[in-house]
């Protein structure tokens, strides 16, 4: 077939001036279809060429289209020009479902489905070939096998919640999904019962298919973001505004914001610029090696203390709630009991290698986490105008306020998240406006929650600030059982990014369980190992959980926000660009190494103490 010939014959077909891209081969123009056809079609030898079967296709197009119905011209008045709309639309229609069933097995059975919807699914061929599509039909498939084609389709509700979890197995942007994928072997028999044309359509869905997350809208990305920075972490808030003073805390927290959303923009503007995916794979494009161990080890570090923290919280909660609701005598069982209960829940959960299965737990405990939060804004409030403002606030606390910055950085951490939902965008442009929007709702949110909260109780305020509450009313106790429920089933999600960074500096890359089960009880014993380890961490923070997460925050958080953002922002940027970026990040930089290292010096003292 000559190639050249049929490009300059489109060329001329297209002499209205559209471009030859636009040509729509569902519904073509006739001079498109009679093109193809003398050129390629009425070809006599092409399918006994080498490789010429993959023309097959185009004979079965120029069949249908030519098989159409012509029809007069219609005229030029309004009705029949309605008229002529509304048929090319059927038309339309009708070529896109025989072009369809040309290529499927089940041609025969075309015209009982409704237009332009694949046969067996219930899905139009646009929705099968969107990101995930193949998925979704193969579940459809399945579902209707099982149920009766008269059954209601599986819901999809939560695909929204599944697609934030998903973002933790490119945590940072690193690739952290695990390759051994413990459903792989159930879909593959599962697939061995279908079809040829089910099988051929399962198979086109790769791995790497599957992992590309349908492009969010700029809602989702902002809600993506809203779950990132909102968590457990405004809980400690109002101890922290009491180590800091309602004045030093609100103006720290507005500062920590803004230094905050400008360290995002050099990080994103730094990988956008290099063209790198990670947030390691961009160190060490910049740095080497050793700058990307340096991101991966603090990120590892920052969510092992934040599941060790949380861990403190939970045993915490689950004591007080025992000892009111379910009468256990006072300090008869230890908190370190609590801590271990908790060890023996996370084991069975870090096991998961498939980050989806954690969607059930995860989404409870946003829930979970949101009604507690309404009660927290609740009490406290009532508390104020019952009684008005406690006496024992301070503007300023000489004595601790250094643990006030490490609790705010510790609140503030989202970074890990904030490259894959900016990839996830179907328009990475607004990302900013949208990052700016959030930073600013968030800041809004634990102003207000540690504020509140600290001036209804005053000095008087406790590390987990629900033990203020009273602790025989019912509302009480069910928000520390539910926020308790929440943190033990969100820890895991928590630990999953570390775990999987870990898993791999300690393991070959070709090392894989998936059919070598020692290999598999190797990695499950490491992981159980690291579960271990954080609850030893929570055990040792446990006695001061205001110092220990304000030590998370100092050690391993500042880095990730205030160091290697204009470290590597310097580096893209810096070098031969202008003096004032140059300026700019050298004292970013600077100021994150040096309230880093004062504010850890200062918790480990205060530690002491």
């Amino acid at each position: 077939m000559d190639s050249s010939n049929v490009s300059q014959s489109l060329a001329k077909g297209q002499s209205n001036g559209k471009d030859r891209s636009a040509i729509d081969i569902h519904n073509p123009d006739p001079q498109v279809v009679d093109i193809v056809s003398r050129h390629l079609v009425n070809s006599p030898n092409n399918l006994q060429l080498q490789g010429g079967d993959i023309t097959r296709d185009l004979y079965k197009w120029s069949n249908e289209q030519q098989q159409l119905p012509s029809h007069p011209q219609l005229g030029t008045s309004p009705q029949l020009s309605q008229h002529k709309d509304d048929l090319h639309a059927s038309l339309g229609q009708r070529r896109r479902s025989l072009s369809f069933s040309g290529m499927s097995a089940h041609s025969s059975s075309t015209h009982n489905e409704p237009h332009g919807e694949v046969p067996g699914t219930r899905m139009t061929h646009e929705e099968i070939r969107a990101p995930g599509g193949f998925r979704r039909s193969f579940i459809l498939q399945q579902h209707e096998r099982k149920y009766g084609a008269t059954a209601p389709p599986p819901n999809f509700f939560a695909r929204n919640f599944i697609e934030f979890l998903t973002l933790y197995g490119h945590f940072a942007g690193q690739d952290l999904e695990e390759d051994e994928d413990e459903e792989e072997d159930e879909e593959q028999e599962a697939l061995r019962n279908q079809d040829e044309e089910s099988v051929l359509l399962e198979r086109v869905s790769t791995r790497d298919s599957r992992r590309k997350q349908r492009k969010a809208t700029t809602f989702k990305a902002v809600l993506l973001l809203l779950k990132s920075f909102v968590g457990t972490g405004v809980l400690f808030l109002p101890r922290a505004f009491h180590n800091g003073g309602w004045a030093f805390s609100t103006a720290c927290l507005l500062f920590c914001a803004l230094a905050s959303s400008l360290c995002f923009i050099l990080l994103i503007s730094a990988k956008g610029k290099v063209g790198v995916n990670g947030y390691g794979d961009l160190g060490k494009a910049l740095y080497g090696d050793k700058m990307r161990f340096m991101i991966l080890f603090s990120i590892a570090l920052s969510q092992v203390g934040f599941s060790a923290a949380y861990t403190v919280f939970t045993a915490t909660n689950l004591k007080v709630f025992s000892e009111n609701a379910l009468a256990v005598p006072v300090d008869s069982v230890p908190l370190s009991a609590y801590i271990v209960f908790q060890a023996l829940i996370f084991i069975p959960l870090s096991l998961t290698r498939n980050i989806a299965k954690l969607s059930g737990t995860a989404l409870v405990a946003d829930l979970f986490i949101l009604l507690g939060l309404l009660y927290v804004y609740y009490y406290p409030a009532f508390l104020i105008a019952k009684h008005g403002v406690s006496d024992s606030i301070l503007l300023f606390n000489r004595t601790d306020w250094s643990l006030f910055i490490g609790t705010a950085i510790f609140t503030f951490e989202g970074i890990g998240l904030l490259i894959p939902i900016q990839e996830s965008m179907k328009h990475p442009q607004h990302f900013y406006p949208s990052l700016a929007f959030v930073m600013c709702i968030v800041t809004l949110i634990f102003i207000s929650s540690g504020l509140l909260c600290y001036c209804a109780f005053g000095a008087k305020v406790e590390t987990v600030v629900l033990l203020n509450f009273p602790q025989d009313s019912i509302a009480t106790m069910s928000v520390q059982l539910i926020y308790s429920l929440a943190i033990l089933l969100s820890t895991p999600l928590q630990l999953f990014p570390a775990i999987r960074i870990l898993e791999t500096w300690t393991f070959p890359l070709n090392a894989s369980g998936k059919h070598n089960k020692r290999v598999k009880w190797l990695k499950n014993y490491f992981r159980t190992g690291i579960v271990i380890l954080t609850a030893l961490l929570a055990w040792i923070g446990a006695n001061d959980l205001d110092k220990f997460v304000s030590f998370v925050g100092s050690f391993a958080c500042i880095p990730l926000i205030y160091v290697y953002p204009p470290l590597l922002h310097l580096k893209v940027f810096g070098i031969g660009g202008s003096k004032l970026i140059v300026l700019g990040d050298a004292l970013i930089l600077v100021f994150g190494m040096g309230i880093m290292a004062y504010t850890s010096y200062q918790n480990i003292v205060l530690w002491g103490q």
